[in-house]
Parts: C-alpha cells; structure tokens; sequence
C-alpha cells in the first residue's frame, strides 16, 4: 500500500475514534439535544464515508500492486527464457 493511502487509512481511523468518544460524551450527557445529536450524526456519516472511500483506496492499491507483481513475474520468465536460449547457442557454438 502506499503511504497516502496508509495516511487516509490513519485519518479515518482518528476521524472514526473522535465520533466514538463524541458519542460516548453525548449518551453521557443528561439532556438531550437534537441539534448536538443531529451534528453527531453528520459526523459519523462522514467518517463512515470517508472509511468507505479508504477501503476503494485500499482495494485499488492491491489490484495495482497484483497487477505490478504479475508483469515483473512475466518479464522475469521472459528473462528466464532468454538467457536459456542465449545458453543453449553459447554451448552449441563451442561444440563447432
């Protein structure tokens, strides 16, 4: 993963811890105050999102990241390949 994905990861998780301890101190709280718990709402709603987009964040780093480890496989069989048959016409000419 890379490390602004890794810093959005780490983002959301604070955004997500401060919307816990928001909500805790809320339900602690003795009156009841739609404004504080609709502006608690909108919080969590966005933190939710904001996760949502770091987990598509995430998951395209890892399809890129097999897609990079796929290609370097192929081109190292490639190289495999090559260097067997640069050997088997190095042997082929000393044996003239």
């Amino acid at each position: 993963m890379s490390d602004s994905t890794l810093n959005h990861l780490r983002k959301q998780g604070l955004v997500i811890m401060a919307a816990g301890m928001l909500a805790l101190t809320g339900c602690a709280s003795t009156g009841n105050n739609t404004a504080d718990m609709a502006a608690l709402k909108s919080q969590v709603e966005a933190a939710a999102a904001d996760a949502a987009a770091a987990k598509a964040d995430a998951a395209a780093a890892r399809a890129t990241a097999a897609d990079a480890l796929r290609t370097a496989n192929e081109a190292k069989a490639s190289a495999d390949d090559t260097e067997t048959r640069i050997d088997r016409m190095f042997k082929k000419a000393m044996h003239k």
